[in-house]
């Protein structure tokens, strides 16, 4: 069953200047963020969203070996991060900020967690078992971009989509 990806849903929102230059749509389930994005996912991706994109790099999210340091202009995820613990969460946020320009982007869309249960029992779905995050929400990311260093926060959303949000941080050094 395919399914309107939270990439179409959240497309609007985002603002193209976010996206100028070379970057990655990491975890992109078969509809990147904007065309010309490099599209990495596992060898055969496991959502199956609206969209034909292929995967460019196949891969572990966790390890950008592709990429030499601050080769990127933009990093942009959506719903990839919760599915990893908490240690490795902060793990790949540091890869991630590792191949990223000064000035580069990372643009994250996630599930706020408790938002994300009670849309799920409101809806008579089942909540995602892969989430491994409990706390997910836009001060847990904070906090955790807060201990990579060198990436400003310059703007996060509140909830959109029933139960999401998304978080742009910069890197600064």
């Amino acid at each position: 069953m395919r399914y309107a990806s939270e990439t179409q849903k959240i497309r609007m929102l985002l603002k193209e200047k976010l996206f100028n230059g070379y970057g990655a749509d990491i975890g992109f389930g078969r509809d990147k963020i904007v065309p010309h994005a490099i599209a990495i996912d596992l060898p055969v991706p496991t959502a199956k969203c609206e969209g034909d994109d292929p995967v460019n790099l196949g891969g572990d999210a966790r390890r950008l070996d592709w990429f030499k340091d601050n080769a990127l202009d933009f990093i942009y995820s959506s719903h990839l991060l919760e599915d990893f613990s908490e240690e490795e969460n902060l793990n790949v946020l540091k890869e991630w900020s590792r191949v990223l320009k000064v000035g580069g982007n990372l643009i994250l869309v996630l599930p706020h967690e408790e938002e994300y249960r009670s849309h799920c029992k409101r809806s008579g779905y089942r909540s995602n078992p892969n989430h491994k995050i409990v706390s997910m929400s836009p001060s847990y990311m904070a906090d955790k971009i807060g201990l990579v260093g060198g990436l400003d926060i310059v703007e996060t959303s509140g909830i959109v989509n029933s139960y999401s949000f998304y978080i742009v941080a910069r890197k600064v050094k």
